[in-house]
């Protein structure tokens, strides 16, 4: 009897545990997102959780030092979540691993994410050969900080606006320096810089259906002779990131009068600089060759994988982190910025002035080019860059190198695509 009474106890204690469990009969749902955001979003799910209860989420954080690989092994193992966070940039390559799920279908019936209400630059990263792949969810761009008291000190009351005038600024700066200064930092081992630049240009850096390099073009060889005179005329040091001790102080102490970067060191100059330079820094869009300049489209977007078996209801959880609410609250938890236009009219962002150049400059963004083979085309970029900031070779030889090693890159997507394949 005993024995029985025991037996009869588990079974009630199992029976009541299963019924008690926080995952009964719901729909777990798998997300992957990268860095700080992976761990910040996490204080979303519970409302989203509380409009779907018959969804339960599990946010898995991943480094972004570690994304890449570990989605491209999930990818090869079948065993990819139902959704993640992409950076804007890796959307081409997973698209060519028929590792995404287009989404066109769910964005023309949802009453939740509208088209109009998306930075135009941002959105086009998305779309490959002709389909949306993942909805923008946080943007980025590059711009100018700068230092407005060391602007003003060279003779200049406002910010360039056009190639001509920022060498102008740069000279000015230098002079007034005595040689004790330089106008910009642009660390040879960065290539974000020269990229943002060549965007403003008609033509664009990859040709022939994205085959082959256009860097000998005279748009770009007109780019990377303006690029590499900042360097030449000692307005900008040449030197890799790794030579400057800490960019926020050099900033604080007139090293260089301005820096191109991201969103993310407005929180970073804040917090960074001294008290005394309260007002004497801003941001400013990136000069084009003949006024304002494009740049940039960076950021993340939302992304269900192929293979998922509840794309419903990650498209559900897309919809609730794409509300202008969402993203007010997103952009209050992680200083990201905004990637619908609407989200912008919060008041801590609209007032905020050194988010204002972002802004603008987010209205003239646009995408890298949209193969999977760009991050090694960059990186290619970038040692050219510093041969030719070294004086081993010319402007227009560094050009006609740079083609060669891209179409070298390029030789396997030209295969494919000469044998039928969609790319």
């Amino acid at each position: 009897m005993r024995r029985a009474l025991a037996g009869l106890s588990l079974i009630v204690a199992a029976s009541l545990g299963a019924g008690c469990g926080p995952k009964d009969n719901r729909t777990v749902l798998h997300f992957w997102a990268m860095g700080s955001e992976g761990e910040i979003v996490g204080a979303l799910i519970p409302e989203f959780e509380r409009l779907h209860p018959e969804i339960h989420v599990e946010v898995e954080q991943l480094p972004w030092t570690a994304a890449h690989e570990k989605l491209l092994t999930a990818v090869a193992g079948d065993s990819t979540p139902d959704l993640c966070q992409l950076g804007n940039s890796w959307i081409p390559e997973f698209v060519v691993l028929k590792a995404l799920a287009p989404l066109q279908q769910r964005i023309d019936a949802s009453t939740t994410i509208t088209r109009a209400d998306y930075f135009s630059g941002i959105w086009d990263s998305n779309v490959v050969g002709g389909a949306i792949y993942g909805v923008p969810w946080y943007v980025d761009t590059r711009l100018l900080f700068y230092r407005s008291d060391l602007i003003a000190a060279a003779g200049f009351a406002a910010p360039p606006t056009s190639w001509g005038q920022w060498l102008e600024v740069l000279a000015a700066i230098k002079a007034s320096s005595h040689g004790e200064r330089f106008g910009i930092l642009l660390p040879l081992n960065e290539y974000d810089p020269l990229i943002a630049l060549a965007l403003q240009q008609q033509q664009p850096m990859l040709r022939d259906n994205g085959t082959r390099g256009n860097f000998a073009s005279k748009d770009f060889e007109r780019t990377f002779g303006f690029y590499v005179e900042m360097f030449r005329q000692h307005y900008a040091p040449s030197v890799r990131d790794s030579a400057i001790s800490n960019v926020w102080t050099e900033f604080g102490r007139g090293y260089f009068a301005f820096y191109v970067s991201g969103p993310w060191n407005i929180g970073e100059f804040r917090r960074r600089l001294p008290a005394s330079l309260d007002g004497k820094w801003m941001t400013a869009p990136l000069p084009g060759p003949d006024g304002p300049g494009a740049s940039i489209a960076g950021g993340s977007s939302l992304a269900v994988f192929r293979g998922s078996k509840h794309a419903d209801a990650a498209w559900q959880l897309i919809e609730f982190l794409s509300q202008p609410a969402v993203q007010q609250r997103f952009h209050a938890m992680t200083g990201n910025l905004p990637a619908r236009r609407s989200a912008w009219a919060a008041a801590e962002i609209a007032a905020d002035p050194t988010t204002r150049a972002f802004r603008d400059q987010l209205e003239r963004v646009q995408p890298r080019p949209k193969v999977a083979e760009w991050e090694r085309i960059a990186t290619e970029m970038q040692l050219m860059t510093e041969r030719v900031v070294r004086g081993d070779l010319s402007v227009h030889e560094g050009a006609v190198e740079l083609d060669a090693r891209t179409d070298a890159i390029l030789a396997k997507r030209r295969q494919l695509l000469a044998e039928g394949a969609v790319l």
